[in-house]
Parts: structure tokens; sequence; C-alpha cells
């Protein structure tokens, strides 16, 4: 029933969009998806094969402690919830089952998902990834302890908002970037989807804060001082605008305008931050739809098919398992089953 709830209020919700900006029907998810199937049972197969009996990823990112990462962790879990598994249920049901029990083990009393034998540059990328994973299985799980253990990673988000609307890499109220702050805003989305009190004021600032970041180009900078457009955070302040509930306006249409100006090529993955920028900016495409759907969709569905290991992996300087869990993602957004990539 709870998933019921959800699907109505994420339709709801994306209902009150326009849509001026698709110019053409979308082409089929299954036409779509069809070049990337054995792609994508590649990957979660490598992802499977890599999970450690407490939930964390071994492989190349267990070397330099990555493997237990929430946002690995995380992302994993988003991995194979796009497949159409759930909490329990599916081909890799146990493997998210997994995932919720390492990240709920790890969280702090104060709402913190942060393993304590775990150094990390910046530890709320890690709790908003773990975050919105968790909201989404609350949504899809009968699990009712679930819903106090998410609260108090969603009150932790809200209390450590600072002045400006943002976040930054540590649970203080102290400094603000759009890239920790889009991890934090989709987090909030998810949960506020799946029945969880989020107060709009935190979301209003939000949305203030990523409009400040925006450059004339259309780009957004890393912070509100930093104004140098790129392609990663540029794509991250698109869907943090989406997340917070932004669907048209100027703010959205030079974003999209920016980013496809710097469509995906099978040479792309040389770019820094490749696997971040594309994992939002498919989102954003996706929900802009239309022609930049139909064009930009198969351009990073054949790049990513192009660069999958043998393995069934991806490689990236942060382990396999993280860019695994990337391409997985980006390339079952059509499959639509997870509600916060919903329209």
């Amino acid at each position: 029933m709870r998933l019921l709830h959800t699907f109505s209020l994420m339709m709801l919700l994306i209902g009150m969009r326009a849509s001026a900006a698709e110019t053409s029907p979308d082409v089929s998810a299954a036409e779509m998806l069809a070049p990337a199937g054995d792609t994508i049972e590649k990957g979660l197969a490598f992802l499977a094969n890599s999970q450690a009996e407490d939930g964390s990823f071994g492989g190349p990112a267990a070397a330099m402690g990555m493997g237990r990462n929430p946002a690995i962790v995380g992302l994993s879990g988003m991995a194979f919830l796009g497949s159409g598994s759930t909490p329990g249920r599916g081909p890799y049901g146990r493997n998210i089952d997994a995932c919720v029990q390492f990240l709920l083990e790890n969280m702090q009393e104060s709402g913190f998902i942060s393993p304590a034998d775990v150094a990390s540059h910046g530890p709320m990328y890690g709790h908003g990834f773990a975050t919105l994973f968790l909201a989404e299985c609350y949504g899809m799980s009968p699990r009712e302890d679930l819903r106090d253990r998410l609260a108090s990673a969603v009150n932790l988000i809200v209390g450590c908002q600072n002045p400006e609307g943002g976040w930054r890499y540590e649970p203080r109220p102290n400094d603000a970037d759009i890239s920790v702050t889009i991890c934090q805003i989709m987090a909030l989305r998810a949960a506020r989807n799946a029945g969880l009190h989020v107060p709009a004021e935190t979301v209003d600032r939000c949305i203030e804060y990523v409009k400040r970041c925006q450059n004339v180009d259309g780009g957004f900078g890393y912070t509100a001082q930093d104004r140098t457009s790129m392609f990663p955070r540029s794509a991250a302040g698109v869907v943090a605008l989406y997340s917070a509930g932004v669907y048209e306006g100027p703010e959205i249409e030079k974003g999209l305008a920016y980013l496809t100006r710097q469509p995906p090529t099978r040479n792309s993955q040389q770019e820094a931050h490749f696997y971040y920028g594309h994992y939002y900016a498919v989102q954003a495409m996706w929900h802009s739809g239309g022609d930049n759907w139909n064009r930009w969709y198969p351009a990073i569905r054949d790049s990513l098919i192009e660069q999958q290991q043998a393995d069934g992996s991806w490689l990236d300087s942060n382990g396999a398992s993280y860019g695994t869990a990337m391409a997985c993602v980006i390339l079952q957004i059509p499959n639509n089953t997870l509600p916060i990539f919903q329209r």
C-alpha cells in the first residue's frame, strides 16, 4: 500500500510540471534498452559477485576502502532497484537487503550514515546517496523500522543546511557547494515522496541557493562564489532544481541548453568525473523528455556499452564498484522503476 501511495504522490507532483520542453514523443523504453540488455545484466552480476556478506563491496574499491563507503553501497543498491528487484524480492532482493542492513548498522545515533572505519573527504556525499537509497527502499518495503531510521537521516540533512541554503562535505551548516547540495535535495525529495516530513522552507532555501550558482551561459558554478561552469556540476544543478520541484522556467531552459551543447561521445569517458556528471545529465534529459531524451540516451548508452570491461565492470578512480553502479543506474533509467526518477 505504501508503494502505491508513494507512486500516486509522485505522479501528482510530476504531473504538475509543464511539458513545453517536449517536441516529439519519447522512443519506447523497450527500444531504448534493447541494445543494452546484456550489458546491464553483466554489470549487475559483477556488483552482486563483488558484494561482501556484510553488504559492502569488494574488488578494486576495497583496496582503497571505498567498498565500505555509504555512497557506493547506496548507489549499488540503486542499481539493483533499477532492475526491478525490491527489498527481499527479485533476483537482487537479497543484495538490496544486504545494502540496507549495512547502512543501518553504520548509522550513528545522530542519524549520520558514516562507518567509523571509513575515512572520507566528503562524508555528506555518502550520507546523501545512502539516504536516497533508504528512502526508495522504505516505499517498497514492509519494514516499519526503516521509517524512524530514515527520519533520523533526513533530520540530519535538514539540520545541517547552511544559511545560504546548501550543504557541504561535513554535517555542519558552515558552507555549501552545488555538488553536495544535489545529493541532499534528492534524498529529501525521495523521503518526501515516501511520506516523511521535509520542511518547505528547507526546499525553498535550496532552490534559491542553486539558482544563485547558475551563470549566464546556463552552466552552474561549484559554489555561489566559484562561478566557473563545468558539465558535471551543471548537470547536478539542473537535477537539483527538478528534485526541488522546479520543472520549468529560465533556469531549467538555460541549464538544459548548456548540457545539450556537450553531448556524450565515444571518447567522453576521458572527462573528469565522467560517471558523476552523466548520472545527473541522464536524469536531466529524462525529465526534459522529447528530442533531448531521444538524442541523449542512445549516445550515453552506446558509450557505456563500448567501455564495459570483460568482467562486466566499468573502471573509475573511485573503484570498479562505483563505476559499475553508476553505469547501471544510467543505463536503466528507461525502466522507470524508481520513484525518484519517475516523471
